[in-house]
């Protein structure tokens, strides 16, 4: 975790300087805002963003003339982009008192370090953890050519306490009369036996500036990210027996966000409440420590920025409902670019096939110009090597409006098809990392022989995609086979009906309980509190009437069909409690069970019957192991009309 404390000397900032010095610390303040570590838990998410960015600055007394340090913005806690953003902005404009020395340069006499390099300031920062670094960055456009006896202790201290001091040097058009090398040297050689001081000299130009944003902003997303480690292993030796080569990963970008998301935040803590995963309720709860807000302790109108900032507002307008881009999407052509000048780094996102557009509904003619058009531009652009870069305001990936722009480049091929790919833009281009220590190593023949020896060993083919098999398909067919293996697939709690009963009744049975598609089984309880009710008994009295006698299977109620135990077991109790007609009772009493299900009766559990629903569903594979039989059901089929033989009148 790495804490910069930032001090502006405006003693030597020209105004036009300091306004471009100004707009740098903004934007070094917004790319912190945004950034989130790179674990996706909630706890992580839930966690406010912690404030490691201190700004001081230097400025001369106008009535005392001595040099004074102060505080513009001290990180206490929690990182407050609004309060820091105020800090930025109001800044002395008229701080700028310079001196020159003999030879025509700017000097200033003090530093005053000592102000920063204590414990009421940088070293009070993020307690006393082992894990901080702490950093200071001098911005001046000063030539420091003495330092004092008070100076190098402090510097001697500072280093002792593990900090660092970086001395950036801007360089303004004023100092050209000025012999600036010689000035540099001498100050090289006061710091030069101190580890822990650096010195940069910079032509404070647009490049440079934001190369500086994104610098110190990689130094403080140290604590957020880690950096990957990897290492490439070859099937052959390299050098000896050394057959791999071990890197570290960073990527060449830092995408930004499209939009700005309104949100509701607690007051007690700032954190805006994460809607996806809570429950919608009248009552809301603080993210931190769970307990109950009321409408006093809510912020509705907040403005998410990224995952752990959000501004409050006074109302939403300023934030754009995006929605999806309309089609056919507009990509504007600025200008174009040579293509071997383009850095691969800044290509970022999925590559899309662009092919003209040709519709025989259309007017033939302008159909054909169209790809002859395109088909001309892919030619001319391919044999010049350049691309077309285009800016839009739509995200392709997300297929959303954006409230930036978004650049692509759109790349021609030989094959008479083009690519279209995003580009990074200012905000999101990171620089290059340091390899001047890569560089300087000297390299031998012999292993630059053994190299290439090696490499002219890897075969060398031409990239087709059907011969790299990932192995999907393979991977797929061994789980659906042990899938397999594994049996049945269990049934639903609905569906009572089992593939073991399936299997084990008889096929009389079976075929009965196909032609029942249309009968449901029901409680008992149902059934008794129905028939205490005498009108709905005789309704029920017509249905079964209906169903045995007349061969009218379509009945109005569900409750036609009880759940019915085995012959006597259910029609004994129903007949004793006197709630049924002598019509519906003789036909009870003339239903009959199948022989088949009878011989099944001897079995306890079939003492009780559970909700059955019959219907034409695809069986289950039958399981290779044995069934639970517990978990066995009878499945009931359709009552057997009885069979009502006619007496033959005698003449």
């Amino acid at each position: 975790m790495v804490f910069i404390c930032f001090v502006l000397d405006l003693r030597s900032l020209s105004p036009p300087l300091l306004r471009d010095l100004k707009q740098s610390m903004l934007q070094l303040a917004n790319f912190y805002a945004i950034s989130s570590p790179t674990s996706s838990t909630s706890s992580s998410r839930s966690k406010p963003l912690l404030d490691r960015i201190g700004l001081c600055y230097l400025f001369k007394n106008r009535l005392s003339r001595t040099d004074e340090l102060k505080v513009a913005y001290s990180p206490r806690g929690n990182f407050s982009l609004r309060d820091f953003h105020h800090a930025v902005n109001n800044l002395p404009s008229d701080a700028f008192l310079p001196d020159f020395n003999g030879s025509g340069a700017l000097c200033c006499s003090d530093l005053k370090l000592s102000s920063v390099l204590n414990d009421k300031i940088l070293y009070s920062w993020g307690g006393h953890s082992k894990d901080i670094t702490r950093k200071v960055v001098l911005i001046s456009s000063c030539i420091f050519e003495t330092l004092d006896s008070a100076t190098k202790k402090v510097l001697t201290d500072a280093a002792a306490n593990c900090i660092s001091v970086e001395f950036v040097f801007l360089e303004q058009n004023s100092s050209h009369l000025a012999d600036i090398p010689e000035s540099i040297n001498k100050f090289l050689k006061q710091i030069g036996d101190l580890d822990n001081c650096s010195f940069q000299n910079y032509i404070p130009d647009a490049h440079t500036l934001s190369g500086l944003v994104k610098k110190w902003f990689q130094e403080l997303k140290e604590g957020l990210e880690e950096q990957m480690q990897a290492r490439f292993v070859f099937k052959i030796n390299l050098l000896g027996s050394t057959n791999r080569i071990s890197c570290n990963l960073c990527t060449s970008f830092n995408q930004i966000i499209d939009e700005f998301v309104p949100c509701k935040s607690c007051r007690c803590h700032g954190i805006p409440f994460d809607t996806s995963r809570t429950i919608p309720t009248d009552m809301s709860s603080c993210p931190v420590t769970g307990v109950e807000l009321g409408v006093l302790d809510l912020v509705d109108s907040s403005v998410k920025i990224g995952e752990h900032t959000i501004l409050y507002m006074p109302s939403f307008q300023c934030c754009q409902d995006l929605q999806k881009v309309p089609l056919p999407i507009n990509f504007n052509v600025i200008e174009r670019t040579n293509l071997s000048s383009l850095d691969e780094g800044i290509i970022l996102g999925a590559s899309y096939i662009v092919t003209p557009a040709f519709s025989e509904l259309d007017d033939t003619d302008i159909s054909e110009l169209n790809v002859k058009l395109f088909r001309v531009l892919c030619g001319i652009l391919h044999s010049l090597d350049q691309g077309l870069v285009c800016s839009s305001n739509c995200n392709i990936e997300t297929a959303k409006q954006t409230s930036f722009l978004c650049y692509y480049i759109l790349l021609p091929s030989e094959k008479g098809v083009m690519i279209l790919r995003r580009l990074a833009g200012s905000e999101e281009v990171l620089p290059v990392p340091d390899i001047t220590n890569i560089a300087c190593i000297p390299v031998s023949k012999d292993i630059e022989n053994s190299l290439q020896a090696s490499l002219l060993k890897i075969e060398l083919r031409n990239y087709d995609p059907v011969q790299h098999d990932r192995g999907f398909h393979q991977r797929l067919n061994l789980l659906v086979k042990e899938s397999l293996q594994f049996g049945a697939i269990p049934a639903k709690a609905k569906e009572q009906v089992t593939a073991s009963n399936t299997a084990l009744q008889d096929p009389v049975v079976e075929d009965l309980s196909v032609q029942a598609n249309d009968v449901e089984v029901i409680e008992e309880n149902v059934l008794d509190s129905i028939l205490a009710d005498g009108k709905t008994g005789a309704k029920i009295t017509e249905e079964w009437e209906q169903l045995v006698v007349l061969e009218m299977p379509k009945m109005s109620s569900p409750t036609c069909i009880s759940k019915l135990k085995l012959h006597k077991e259910v029609s004994s109790p129903l007949l004793s409690t006197g709630k049924l007609d002598d019509k519906t009772s003789r036909i009870l009493e003339r239903l009959e069970i199948p022989k088949q299900l009878k011989r099944k009766a001897a079995s306890p559990t079939l003492s009780t019957f559970h909700t059955v629903s019959i219907s034409s569903v695809k069986k289950p594979l039958i399981p290779f192991g044995p069934s639970n039989p517990d978990s066995q059901v009878i499945v009931l089929s359709q009552p057997i009309k009885p069979n009502f033989q006619r007496l033959k009148r005698k003449r």
